[in-house]
């Protein structure tokens, strides 16, 4: 059982999980797996470099697999390498906002990072997934985002994705309740990591966000981790095809 002070209310137990987190090497992805490591999972996470020792953070606990989001090649033996999954976290991802999302070549790459990237791993792990023994059925968590809701100029890329993921969570979770596995996903909010790193660190930049956020601050990797544990937890068991915002309030502020 997790005797972790993260949650000094709630305690997760995961012993025996097999969970996959993508980019799980750093920000919310690294929060994620770490808590699921700390409940007791056998973690695999992953990152862009060819192996874990090219990294300056201690990666012991974790099995670590390199993965390229732009390559289907390296989707589909990440997921061969897999003796069996029962949780995907399909958190990896990424805007490319300053190399112009709206040429046509960078939005196209946008869309496999974001979307089709996260379709394709599922696909494939399809199989382990339904052979999970876990409580609650195996279980796809998402990534989505507050741009799946609202407009945001300068990453229409991204945008697509998101707003696509949201109902990518919908249907496969309709086509894949009868393999005993569950699909949802969590919009996060703006979450302090490096992708979001220089605009929070910009207070007249953030001014607007903040104040339309009711419980007056950012988010933390942990503030995403707790639902996504939740979501694939057996307390979750009748919950699939859902997006839950957690974003601190932002979504529903008018």
């Amino acid at each position: 059982m997790n005797d972790s002070t993260q949650w000094p209310d709630c305690r997760f137990d995961y012993r025996g999980a097999r969970v996959l987190v993508t980019g799980g090497s750093n920000g919310i992805g690294a929060g994620i797996a770490a808590a699921y490591r700390e409940a007791g999972a056998e973690v695999t996470i992953t990152g862009t470099r060819p192996d874990a020792g090219d990294y300056e953070q201690d990666f012991s606990g974790y099995r670590y697999l390199p993965l390229q989001l732009t390559d289907n090649h390296s989707i589909d033996a990440l997921a061969a390498a897999l003796p069996a999954l029962d949780i995907l976290v399909n958190n990896a991802g990424g805007n490319f906002m300053l190399e112009d999302e709206y040429q046509p070549e960078v939005f196209e790459k946008s869309i496999q990072v974001n979307l089709l990237s996260a379709y394709r791993l599922a696909r494939a792990c399809h199989g382990k997934l339904a052979a999970s023994n876990l409580p609650g059925g195996g279980a796809v968590i998402g990534l989505a985002s507050m741009t799946s809701y609202f407009g945001v100029e300068v990453v229409p890329g991204y945008g697509a994705a998101k707003a696509a993921l949201v109902q990518l969570t919908k249907t496969l979770s309709m086509a894949w309740a009868k393999d005993n596995i569950r699909v949802n996903a969590v919009a996060a909010g703006l979450i302090h990591s490096n992708m979001t790193a220089g605009f929070l660190a910009h207070e007249q930049a953030t001014a607007p966000s903040l104040a339309r956020t009711p419980l007056g601050r950012f988010g933390q990797p942990l503030d995403i981790a707790g639902p996504v544990l939740f979501l694939s937890s057996s307390a979750a068991a009748y919950i699939t095809g859902q997006t839950l915002p957690v974003d601190g309030g932002f979504s529903i502020a008018g």
